[in-house]
């Protein structure tokens, strides 16, 4: 049986062994929490459980990290961030998917409203936190998704990218309706929303109604099947007002606003 080492020997082991498990943070977790450990009289379980929780502490944030890098957001934005007293009627529904429950259910979000009140905005806090509770997640224009799913149908491997694409927990599709789409384009995108029907979530942003989702997509019959699978399992916010954009250039409204409100 090996006689006791000393704090020194027993840390260049630990060391060894955490490189040996590709865990380096454990080095630096034994060596800060030891002193504690024995003035507050940790028993060994004790010691072993603080060492190993911050491991996977530090894990889980770089996995986050890496996660939030690759998803492709605009930018960092978080539900902190976001001004609620412009959109006070979004709080408490905003605030409740920031759990994720809906992601484990394949639950959808659509965010409704004109420009500027915010749909990107949530749309991209809530995937960070999506990255943040392990899923992975993908985040494009619907321009930029047609362009996607159009060069892999070029390719003969659309459906092949929908199923992998199905392994992403969440697939956030920002801007559908501020271009219409052609109809080979409408059908392509109806592909992939059928493909992640009650399978994995979309988060939607539009600036127009459902009910003007006809003319974006070319064909009514298209977009009411769309529509029906979409909101089927889905939370859909209604944000309003003037662009919180233009809040302090002294222009209060633009003129798909006024179309709204007429």
């Amino acid at each position: 049986m090996p006689g006791p080492t000393t704090s020194v020997e027993a840390l260049k082991q630990i060391t060894h062994l955490a490189a040996a498990l590709k865990a380096p943070r454990i080095t630096q977790a034994a060596a800060r929490l030891a002193e504690h450990a024995r003035d507050a009289g940790w028993t060994f379980e004790d010691y072993l459980a603080a060492v190993l929780e911050r491991e996977v502490s530090a894990r889980n944030a770089s996995g986050a990290e890496l996660r939030i890098r690759a998803a492709g957001f605009p930018g960092r934005k978080t539900l902190d961030d976001f001004d609620f007293d412009h959109q006070p009627a979004a709080r408490s529904q905003a605030l409740a998917l920031a759990s994720g429950a809906y992601l484990a259910e394949h639950r959808n979000i659509v965010l409704l409203g004109p420009p500027g009140t915010g749909k990107t905005h949530l749309a991209t806090a809530l995937g960070i936190r999506a990255c943040q509770a392990g899923y992975r997640v993908l985040f494009a224009t619907a321009t930029d998704w047609i362009t996607r799913l159009t060069e892999t149908h070029a390719r003969g491997r659309l459906a092949a990218e929908l199923v992998r694409l199905r392994r992403y927990g969440l697939i956030i599709v920002d801007e559908v309706g501020y271009l219409p789409f052609e109809q080979d384009a409408a059908n392509l995108f109806f592909q992939l929303v059928s493909s992640r029907y009650e399978h994995a979530s979309l988060i939607l942003t539009s600036n127009l109604p459902f009910s003007g989702w006809g003319a974006v997509f070319g064909d009514q019959i298209v977009a009411a099947a769309m529509i029906d699978r979409i909101v089927h399992h889905a939370d859909v916010i209604a944000l309003k007002g003037a662009s919180y954009r233009l809040r302090d250039r002294e222009i209060d409204t633009l003129p798909s606003i006024r179309a709204e409100q007429s």
